[in-house]
């Protein structure tokens, strides 16, 4: 009987071919010092690390929930009805399309200013779905979430971190945007600790 050949010696990651893929979800543009804190947790891969940036299409329509969300109840009661016609639904979602095109490539050039060869997309999709798909399509060795704080989601464990942890079968890496890694490990920052 002859025993297989080891796959991790041919797969190393430091042997300079091949690429390493990687799965970022972000919420919106990353700046410069999130790209080079991406950038840094694969300084010492040999193979090309390639990023592969899904930013979710930012909803027209929950725009306008929230936006009449706060409006106070009594202000409702004493008001007249909103009309909704009013609102130019088409031109909101245009207006979304193109903010969250501009988020994209501002990520993808960020990236690749920080050394990283970086594609791309807008996605429509719920955004665990999205990102499942995208690890199957590359066949990802990891992803990543950068998110803002979310307090109350990740309390409850029904973040895309959670969720996408009980969804994929690669290791999932939680990072809040625009803080560095100092911050987010101290409480200093913005994020959960930090309020």
């Amino acid at each position: 009987m002859t025993e297989s050949s080891d796959t991790s010696t041919t797969d190393s990651i430091h042997d300079g071919k091949g690429t390493y893929d990687v799965v970022l979800l972000v919420e919106q543009a990353l700046t410069p010092v999130d790209a080079q804190q991406v950038r840094s947790l694969h300084a010492e891969i040999e193979d090309e690390v390639v990023y592969h940036v899904l930013l979710p299409l930012e909803d027209a329509a929950a725009r306008v929930e929230a936006s009449v969300g706060t409006l106070g109840a009594g202000d409702l009661m004493a008001a007249p009805a909103l009309a909704m016609n009013d609102v130019d639904i088409e031109a909101l979602r245009r207006e979304c399309e193109e903010s969250s095109s501009a988020d994209l490539q501002q990520t993808l050039k960020v990236l690749a200013a920080a050394g990283g060869t970086a594609h791309g997309k807008v996605t429509s999709e719920p955004p665990v779905d999205a990102l499942a798909a995208m690890v199957t399509s590359v066949d990802a060795r990891e992803a990543i979430i950068l998110t803002r704080p979310h307090v109350v989601a990740e309390f409850f464990h029904v973040d895309w971190t959670s969720r996408a942890r009980r969804k994929l079968g690669v290791p999932v890496l939680h990072l809040i945007e625009h803080e560095n890694f100092d911050e987010q490990a101290s409480g200093q920052g913005e994020g959960v600790s930090g309020l």
